[in-house]
């Protein structure tokens, strides 16, 4: 099994390589499964009966949402456990602090080892395509590995045209009530927004 990834050759207009063609990696996106085909297979791997399946998968949804909505990181069996989270920009005085401040709010998934160490070692499959969308080279990964770490975002960093962690341009991000006064992030996986 292989994670199958475009490299796309992409005109680029603003920034750095502006007037540019650049090749630019993409995840190829498989279909989303319906929760039948979920609780279809969950049922045949268990032994439980579709309805019993379908029963469960309810009950732990209306439990993961409820306890998450109350502040609570939520285990998923098996996977690793979410959150909600936000961010916010931050302000010099109390007197400043408002609702007004938050600019996104976020679910955040914490995968477990077990997960992470999959995603370490699964290979990748880059299929890269010129501006015509001709397939022009196929690379096999021989990267270490390294998976972001959400919960230790010093693991994780951005290459230059790739997707940055950190601060809002006025303050920075926070979680569950904390606060930021010094335009830095207080929330564990480095203030990225979704």
């Amino acid at each position: 099994m292989a994670i199958k990834v475009k490299a796309k050759e992409t005109l680029f207009h603003v920034g750095l390589y502006a007037n540019t063609y650049r090749y630019v990696l993409a995840a190829d996106l498989y279909s989303q499964l319906s929760s039948a085909k979920v609780i279809q297979e969950a049922a045949l791997r268990s032994g439980l009966s579709k309805g019993v399946m379908n029963a469960a998968w309810e009950a732990i949804g209306d439990v993961i949402s409820a306890w998450a909505t109350e502040g609570h990181s939520v285990a998923i069996p098996g996977l690793g456990s979410m959150r909600f989270g936000l961010n916010a920009k931050s302000v010099a005085s109390v007197d400043e602090v408002s609702s007004g401040l938050i600019t996104t709010r976020k679910v955040i998934f914490a995968p477990n080892t077990a997960i992470k160490n999959e995603l370490k070692n699964t290979s990748i499959s880059i299929t890269c395509y010129d501006r015509n969308g001709n397939v022009v080279k196929t690379v096999n990964s021989a990267d270490a590995g390294e998976v972001e770490d959400n919960e230790n975002p010093s693991n994780g960093n951005a290459e230059q045209g790739g997707s940055n962690s950190g601060s809002t341009e006025q303050g920075g991000s926070t979680e569950q009530g904390g606060t930021d006064n010094q335009g830095g992030s207080t929330d564990p996986d480095g203030g990225l927004g979704d």
